[in-house]
């Protein structure tokens, strides 16, 4: 099958022009860093070749991860014989930008012998401002075709096909004048290039600088940030709230059917609680993961995700990280799975990794029902100041900063006992143009990010439910937790718990709040004879109360919660951005023994104090 590689500089309309040509939902983005996948697909017009997109890079001397990826894959795939044809996409109204990266492809094309065709895409933006780029004049002078095209409006498909149906019947070229020219003088005549065939693009660079002084100044731009990041984090809770719902009570319903029809109590038992409750942990996430991804896409599509990583960079890099850490740890207040996604935009490996380090010390939403049920019971209902602050919100707020800040202290002690790694980037942002977001690409992404996350992810998921579900099923076949396997090993760790003043009870909670945090507050509720404690958490508040359990030992559990790593989903999710066990599994035990620690020192402090 003939090959034909799709390159280009970020930013550059490149994936754009993929979907285009090939009707796949790759990836597009405004923000540098996203694609990190060489991605291939068939013509549509010319549907025996195979089109190959690479991840965007601005020079084949690689720096970052992905641009390693698309240089290695680029210069083995040109050593290919089924690679007949190069296109090579830039961005017309940014010409000195793209131009010394094509001059490097050109170059590399010509020692392989391989045609090429330059792609000057945003045709429709220099048309619109009454602007020229002399695309003869640029071809003669690099010696390769340059076709006008535009991936939004479809202007110039037509040109990009004809040129590919007539290049493909040609033999391979040898030699050329670039072939051996080295990088320094590419350099400098992409640079003299661009100065005389490309546009002047005072038009545009006004443009931008206009809502720059709005969306970088101190005041307004603060203002907008602080409403766009409402925005997203409102999507998170509000707006998939009523779908996540919808996809629980879909999941519930039809158990309800299908489990009375099985006769035998064993399997009916599993159906409902091991599959069916398995496959709901995982798919009530789906909603959350897809609005996310969403409203990520139109951030970057319009070119304010750039800015808002900007606006973030210099708090963030005293903790290692980088300005584009932010919205994945934002995210991870809602829920750490999105937040693990979105860490793709992060450039460094290294500071990608200082975001997976703090993302699952973010407080996210399903630790809620388990800081309400402990709050209620050891933090009196009472005011201060004249009413206006209650003590339970004060506990609420304190335990959410107290994971933030956590996260925080983590990754700043991490970056400093880790400074020489020679993977760290410098942190350098190209500020993309203001644009209308594509929406069609974006919910593309958005549904193969949860397809992605169903396939993937819920396997570990389901699996880890399974086996929770028969240590807690057998041998008693669910008459009693206490004496099932389950209870036997919350007995079995008991001693570890009695320094904080818990018991075997709280272990099983604890053990089964790995599935998802919120079981807490169910299987506390089982063990107390309590039904739907999550729905109403006032009877199995006063049994705590009532057992006598030392105020001590629920703000260790608060502090033990707010600290240790989150749940099956989220190392599943990291063991799939990570591409290996070894990393999340470090985390959860190093943050489970961080969490006891803290929660042992809090308890003694909370006794001595009480």
């Amino acid at each position: 099958m003939n090959k034909v590689l799709l390159v280009g500089s970020p930013n550059s309309g490149k994936s754009s022009l993929f979907n285009r040509l090939t009707g796949l939902s790759q990836k597009v983005a405004n923000f540098p860093g996203i694609t990190v996948d060489v991605t291939s697909g068939s013509l549509l017009a010319l549907p025996d070749v195979e089109l190959v997109d690479f991840p965007g890079t601005y020079s084949l001397q690689a720096i970052s991860a992905e641009e390693e990826v698309a240089v290695e894959y680029f210069r083995r795939a040109l050593a290919d014989p089924e690679v007949r044809h190069v296109l090579c996409v830039v961005d017309a109204t940014r010409l000195e930008k793209s131009l010394y990266f094509t001059l490097q492809v050109i170059r590399d094309a010509q020692h392989h012998g391989k045609l090429i065709t330059v792609l000057a895409n945003m045709a429709d933006i220099i048309d619109r401002n009454n602007l020229t780029l002399d695309a003869d004049a640029l071809a003669a002078e690099i010696g390769a075709p340059v076709l006008m095209v535009s991936a939004k409006s479809g202007s110039g498909i037509e040109s990009i096909i004809d040129r590919l149906r007539d290049a493909l019947v040609r033999e391979e070229v040898s030699g050329g004048r670039w072939s051996e020219t080295p990088d320094a003088l590419l350099r400098g005549t992409a640079h003299q290039l661009a100065h005389q065939h490309g546009p002047r693009g005072d038009v545009l660079i006004q443009s931008q600088t206009r809502l720059d002084r709005f969306f970088l100044s101190g005041f307004t731009g603060g203002v907008a940030f602080f409403g766009i990041m409402l925005l997203l984090f409102q999507s998170i809770f509000t707006w998939s709230a009523p779908v996540m719902d919808a996809v629980e009570a879909l999941v519930g319903a039809v158990g309800s059917v299908v489990v009375p029809l099985i006769e035998n109590t064993v399997i009916a038992d599993f159906v409902a609680d091991a599959l069916f409750g398995g496959i709901g942990a995982f798919l009530v996430f789906v909603p959350q993961i897809f609005v996310l991804t969403f409203i990520i896409g139109l951030l970057e599509d319009s070119g304010y995700l750039a800015r808002a990583a900007l606006i973030c960079h210099r708090p963030l890099r005293l903790f290692g990280m980088t300005g584009k850490s932010f919205i994945p740890m934002l995210s991870g207040v809602a829920c750490a799975i999105p937040a693990i996604y979105a860490a793709r935009s992060v450039d460094s490996q290294r500071q990608r990794l200082m975001t997976y380090l703090a993302i699952p010390l973010m407080p996210c939403s399903a630790r809620l029902p388990v800081y309400a049920l402990l709050i209620a019971t050891f933090i009196p209902d009472e005011t201060m100041f004249g009413g206006l602050l209650g003590w339970q919100g004060v506990a609420m707020f304190s335990i959410y900063f107290l994971g933030m800040l956590m996260g925080l202290i983590v990754t700043g002690i991490t970056h400093r006992i880790s400074r020489v790694v020679a993977d760290d980037l410098p942190f350098v942002l190209e500020l993309p143009p203001y644009r209308l977001p594509g929406l069609l690409p974006i919910l593309r992404n958005a549904e193969k990010r949860c397809r992605h996350f169903v396939t993937k992810a819920g396997k570990v998921i389901l699996s880890v439910t399974i086996v929770v579900w028969i240590l807690g099923y057998f041998p008693n076949y669910g008459a009693d937790l206490a004496t099932s396997w389950l209870g036997t090993i919350g007995h079995f760790i008991e001693p570890v718990f009695e320094p904080i003043g818990l018991d075997w009870r709280y272990g099983v909670a604890i053990i089964s709040s790995f599935l998802a945090r919120e079981v807490f507050v169910g299987t506390l509720g089982t063990i107390f004879g309590i039904e739907d404690a999550e729905d109403n958490m006032a009877p199995l508040v006063d049994q705590i109360q009532a057992s006598g359990l030392p105020i001590g030992s629920g703000v260790a559990l608060l502090v033990f919660f707010a600290i240790a790593l989150q749940c099956v989903s989220t190392l599943a999710i990291l063991s799939r951005e990570t591409r290996s066990w070894k990393i999340p599994l470090r985390m959860a035990a190093a943050y489970l023994v961080l969490a006891y620690m803290s929660a042992l020192g809090v308890f003694y402090l909370v006794e001595w104090l009480v």
